[in-house]
C-alpha cells in the first residue's frame, strides 16, 4: 500500500502536546491532521483571511456588539445570582 503522505517527527514540550491534543479533540480531528490543517492554514493564507474577515466585522459592528454585551451583561446582572442547586 503506497501512500503520498511523508512520516515525520516532531518534538513539543509536554504541555504544549497536551493542549494540541485538547484542540484536535475539541475538532474532531486526531492529532495529525490538525497539525496539517494549522499548516495548511497558515501557509495558504486561510487563517489570514479569516482574521481580516473578523477584524472586519469587528470595525464595521464593533459599536452594536458592545452595546449588544453591555445589554446582556445588564439583563444578567439584574437576574441576580442563581443558585447553581436549583
Amino acid at each position: 500500500m503506497s501512500s503520498d503522505r511523508k512520516q515525520t517527527q516532531i518534538r513539543l514540550a509536554p504541555h504544549v502536546l497536551a493542549v494540541g491534543k485538547d484542540a484536535a479533540a475539541a475538532r474532531g480531528l486526531d492529532f495529525n491532521k490538525y497539525v496539517e490543517r494549522l499548516i495548511a492554514e497558515d501557509t495558504t493564507g486561510v487563517r489570514a483571511a479569516g482574521m481580516a474577515a473578523a477584524q472586519r466585522l469587528i470595525d464595521d459592528h464593533g459599536d452594536f456588539l458592545a452595546d449588544l454585551e453591555a445589554g446582556l451583561d445588564a439583563q444578567h446582572a439584574a437576574a441576580g445570582p442563581r443558585d447553581a442547586a436549583a
